[in-house]
Formats: structure tokens, C-alpha cells, sequence
């Protein structure tokens, strides 16, 4: 009888972990992980998408623990994390939690690229009409042309932007979208380059783009001179061979 009573009151335990472990704390674990892991679009998941919206609050406390931000832009779509500002100014105290949101150092022509096309997304907007921006990789290729040497094959152009393109998908600003075989590639600009390419930056971006174009002239300068001279001294090499 004791027994019988004893596996009773197991099981109402039980039963009492298992109603506070619900869909509510279950939903909030499906937004947590995949914030963790990178941004989330309402158009990849609406279902998702209305969850976080209604939990949003909780998501908050909970990634503030890990000294973390929600950033969600209802009227974009989009929502990621990111280090908390006081946290990222303390990163170099000896107490401090490492970072889980990993900065990503980026290379010249591909923070170039993002400048070239945050500023396409802000005309783009000015125009009205579609919230979609859509280019082509002929496009891309002439925002960067001007700033490129000039002196650079047509070839070995096409490779570069080609791989700065690679990257900047990779970040994940841009999707590459289906094309038929034979078919020009073509990008969606997404919407979230907004958030890391803000109004300020954008007010002095003719300044920074004549320094980009001085830089990517000295480099690509650099780089005809080393080619030069190499080629110089086989030639010189030549005749005692």
C-alpha cells in the first residue's frame, strides 16, 4: 500500500516537471540555438518568426546572461545577436566571458564591397517600388571596376570580384539566387547589411571611397611594380643559362 502510494506521488512529480517543461520553454530553446548559430529571416520561417516575436522578451533575458544582444528589425525581417556594447568595450578585462558572437576581421576589397553595396541598397530604397534588391554579378562588377586598377586583366578581374563576392555570401549579406545554366548569376542584396553599414557611415562614404580608391591604387601599384621587376631579372638570368 505504502508502495502504491509512493509510485503515486512519483508520478504526480513527474507530471508536475514534465507540464513546466512545455512548448513555451521548448520554443524558447528552437529561437535560442538558432540565434546562436546565425541571423534569422521571416521569410526562411514565418512560424519561427511569429514565435520570436511573441518570446522576445524572454529571449532577451536569456541571451543577456551570456552578455549578448537580441537586435530584431520587425519591419525588415531579420533578427541575429550580438555582443553587448558595454560587454565589448570590457572584453579586456582578465574576468570577463569570452565572446560567443566571434568577430569577423575583413579584408579591404570585401569591406569595399559591402560599402558599395550598402549604398546601392540606400538609392534602391530612395526609389521605392520593390523591397527586393537584385544585381547581377555584371553589376557588381562594375561598382568595383572603378576602384580596382586599371591596368588589371579583364580575366583576372572577373576571378577577384568573383572571390569577394564568395566571401561577402559567406557573411551572409547576400544570397545568391537560382539561375538557369547558362544564365548570368545574379545576388539578392539582403537587408541586414543595414544594420552593420549604418546612416552615419553612409554620410561620409564619398570620403572613405576616394581613400579606398588611393589605397587599392598604391596596392595594385605595388603589386605591377613586384611583376616587373621579376620579369626584368629572368630576363637578365636569360643569357647566362
Amino acid at each position: 500500500m505504502a508502495a502504491n502510494k509512493n509510485l503515486e506521488a512519483q508520478l504526480d512529480l513527474d507530471s508536475s516537471a514534465a507540464a513546466t517543461s512545455t512548448p513555451e520553454s521548448l520554443d524558447l530553446s528552437a529561437l535560442v540555438i538558432p540565434l546562436l548559430k546565425g541571423v534569422l529571416y521571416q521569410e526562411a520561417g514565418p512560424a519561427q518568426w511569429n514565435a520570436l516575436l511573441s518570446l522576445q522578451a524572454r529571449v532577451r533575458d536569456y541571451v543577456a546572461v551570456l552578455d549578448l544582444e537580441l537586435v530584431l528589425d520587425e519591419a525588415e525581417g531579420y533578427a541575429f545577436l550580438r555582443s553587448r556594447p558595454e560587454a565589448a568595450a570590457e572584453e579586456g578585462d582578465a574576468g570577463r566571458l569570452p565572446r560567443l558572437v566571434p568577430r569577423r576581421p575583413l579584408s579591404f576589397p570585401v569591406s569595399l564591397l559591402l560599402a558599395l553595396l550598402r549604398k546601392k541598397l540606400a538609392e534602391f530604397d530612395a526609389g521605392g517600388g520593390d523591397t527586393r534588391l537584385v544585381l547581377s554579378r555584371d553589376e557588381v562588377a562594375e561598382l568595383l571596376r572603378v576602384f580596382l586598377h586599371e591596368g588589371s586583366n579583364e580575366a583576372r578581374l572577373i576571378d577577384q570580384i568573383d572571390f569577394y563576392l564568395g566571401k561577402v555570401v559567406e557573411l551572409g549579406f547576400v544570397r545568391r539566387l537560382k539561375v538557369q545554366s547558362g544564365q548570368t548569376a545574379t545576388f539578392e542584396v539582403r537587408r541586414i547589411l543595414k544594420s552593420f553599414v549604418d546612416a552615419q557611415w553612409l554620410s561620409e562614404f564619398d570620403q572613405r571611397l576616394s581613400a579606398y580608391r588611393s589605397l587599392l591604387a598604391a596596392e595594385s601599384g605595388e603589386a605591377g611594380k613586384s611583376t616587373k621587376s621579376t620579369k626584368t631579372t629572368k630576363r637578365k638570368a636569360a643569357p647566362d643559362e
